[in-house]
């Protein structure tokens, strides 16, 4: 098998393509939905709208690491999170591809699809509650699932990204901050994604009572983590009102 670095590429290159596929099969299956159900063609698909897709994925990308940052910083300066060592590069490549998988199909079906359905009848707010309600209830099924954990995701990134999507009525941001988080927290940091583990860049051990270091289902369910996205949640939700992009019921 050919190898990169020390580590075996078939199981990259698996995982690289499965995660494109999945990408490609999930707007296909949205676009479709659109025009079949919504009598939109794909031009019409403002959510994923070219102009500025660029910049906005790339600060999402950016905002994302950066909060998952800030939240682990703060745990290790309280010695819950501990640097042991590094791993090849290599293994950030697996991480890498079920992070983009995760974050295109979960931000096109939960803000893409239910948000923006809901929000077109019931209004902004209620859209805001019974989105992230149901995004947080998803992850009980996942491994190593708490409800500690699930209200967490409610609060954070149920709030976070729907209002990502909010000030500029496009997924793209919204993909760059799940990425980003995703990605910076199991492929570089070694911290469990929502409860699976992931085996990232460093060597590291995350310890402490579940409601403050999230456990055993990843820095997700720390209260850390929930304010400061539940913060830069109200921020991007002050800036969209203020851009009037609020809907009525």
């Amino acid at each position: 098998v050919a190898r990169f670095g020390r580590a075996p590429l078939g199981p990259q290159l698996a995982n690289v393509l499965s995660a494109l596929a999945a990408c490609v099969l999930g707007w296909c299956a949205y676009a479709a939905y659109a025009r079949l159900a919504e009598k939109r063609g794909p031009r019409a698909l403002g959510e994923f709208g070219r102009q500025g897709a660029l910049a906005e994925l790339a600060a999402g990308l950016a905002i994302g690491a950066a909060v998952f940052g800030a939240s682990l910083a703060v745990l290790a300066a309280l010695g819950l999170y501990k640097i042991h060592g590094t791993r090849e590069a290599s293994v950030m490549i697996i991480p890498l591809a079920q992070s983009i998988g995760a974050g295109v199909i979960e931000e096109i079906l939960f803000r893409g699809a239910i948000f923006r359905i809901i929000e077109s009848s019931l209004g902004t707010w209620l859209a805001l509650l019974i989105s992230s309600v149901l995004f947080g209830l998803v992850h009980l099924g996942n491994p190593h699932a708490t409800v500690l954990g699930a209200v967490a995701i409610i609060f954070e990134a149920g709030i976070m990204r729907a209002a990502a999507y909010l000030l500029t009525r496009r997924l793209w941001l919204a993909i760059g901050i799940h990425i980003g988080w995703n990605f910076t927290q199991g492929g570089v940091f070694s911290v469990p994604v929502s409860g699976t583990f992931s085996k990232g860049y460093f060597d590291a051990t995350l310890t402490g009572p579940e409601w403050l270091s999230g456990g055993v289902f990843g820095v997700e369910g720390s209260i850390v983590a929930v304010v400061l996205c539940v913060a830069l949640g109200l921020g991007l939700l002050r800036a969209a009102a203020q851009r009037g992009h609020f809907i009525a019921p």
